[in-house]
């Protein structure tokens, strides 16, 4: 665990079931005047009527707004850029707003920051190399997953490297966060298990990160009990607001833990599933989950069973390796309630590809180096090939 730590979030969060009703008041806690805004947002929230709703109450408060529709589901670099040279760009927006999943969240972040610093995005792969602040950023997340409204990070695609890159910086963080739970009552089964799988792997793997500290620990333990107690029910019955609140505030939770401790391998082995098969994130990192925990077990069992007791899966005089094994087996048995591959195939993926995906993660410094086993490459082929039963 690490003995020195930073933590930083967001300026404001609002919660609570129709939140969303008080956009317009709460753009008072910016930190200036707003007359034009950038709205980003996905076909969904336009089908369920919400995008209209949004435009019409900021028109009674003769704010301009620019509706954009163009962001990709895994966005590319060169789609975002694309979108804010043709779109974002001319129209000069006060601030940005962002309704919809993670990618959405994501992508209005680099507006923001676009908007206000010169360089192309790929100068910004990596680490605090954005040198200012962007216009102010609103975000709401439509899914229970990336836990993206509350973290410095962004993920872009970048095809010619078939992987997926972070942008992270402090000024990628928003002024403004609404958690509006009945925004997500709608969500498709397969996306709530998706970002369901993928928040509490947020929490997880910041939990036994190596950079866990006793604030990212805090967040992540929660975020794991919500998480926990309501995955199922949120998957099985979409429509209960009081499992959809405790998924969102738990994926709140770990994009608190992962700000403040990182993810690891599970996410670094993630990353070129999507960069080369387009396998999306959240089933990327629910299929690899298992298997990168076994794989750590060793040097994670005591911390593995701290979790196991939390979510009640284990007796108070279990050893920390019976309960670590309680906990890989309710992994397991969550992959297959909710519905998530077990096999690499489905997606084109064959043995003749392990080489080149292991050295691609093998890529991912970032967060290979956050992990408490180090992995060669024929460890991480491994893991691959556990997905090619």
């Amino acid at each position: 665990m690490s003995s020195v730590y930073h933590f930083q979030t967001v300026n404001h969060i609002v919660h609570g079931p129709n939140s969303l009703d008080q956009l317009p008041e709460k753009l008072a806690l910016l930190d200036r005047p707003v007359r034009r805004i950038a709205f980003i947002t996905q076909p969904a929230m336009e089908a369920n009527g919400v995008a209209a709703r949004v435009v019409e109450t900021l028109a009674k408060k003769d704010i301009e707004v620019l509706t954009v529709r163009d962001v990709q589901p895994e966005p590319t670099i060169e789609n975002v850029e694309t979108v804010y040279r043709d779109q974002i760009a001319p129209f000069a927006p006060d601030a940005v707003l962002a309704i919809g999943g993670g990618s959405v969240l994501d992508a209005a972040k680099l507006f923001a920051v676009r908007l206000t610093n010169h360089a192309p995005l790929r100068d910004w792969l990596g680490i605090d190399l954005i040198a200012s602040p962007g216009v102010p950023l609103i975000l709401v997340p439509t899914t229970s997953g990336t836990g993206s409204e509350v973290t410095p990070n962004a993920i872009v695609t970048l095809p010619d490297e078939e992987l997926k890159v972070g942008i992270v910086s402090r000024h990628l963080l928003p002024q403004l966060v609404i958690l509006d739970a009945t925004l997500t009552l709608d969500l498709p089964k397969p996306i709530t298990a998706a970002t369901g799988m993928d928040a509490f792997i947020h929490a997880l793997e910041s939990y036994i990160s190596t950079k866990a500290n006793p604030v990212s620990d805090m967040y992540a333990m929660e975020s794991m009990r919500l998480i926990g107690a309501n995955l199922i029910e949120a998957y099985e019955n979409g429509h209960s607001l009081k499992a959809r609140e405790a998924m969102l505030l738990g994926s709140m939770y770990g994009g608190l833990a992962l700000t403040a401790a990182g993810t690891a391998a599970v996410h670094a082995l993630a990353y070129p599933l999507g960069g080369m098969f387009n396998i999306t994130h959240g089933v990327a990192n629910s299929m690899l989950l298992p298997h990168v925990m076994e794989f750590n077990l060793d040097a994670i069992a005591g911390r593995l069973a701290h979790v196991a007791h939390a979510l009640g899966l284990a007796r108070h005089d279990d050893s920390d390796d019976a309960a670590a094994n309680a906990l890989l087996a309710r992994l397991r048995e969550w992959t297959a309630a909710l519905a998530i591959p077990q096999d690499l195939r489905k997606f084109g993926v064959a043995e003749a590809h392990l080489d080149a995906l292991a050295v691609a993660a093998s890529k991912v410094k970032r967060l290979l180096g956050n992990n408490p086993k180090p992995l060669n490459l024929d460890d991480i082929k491994a893991i691959y090939r556990r997905l090619l039963p």
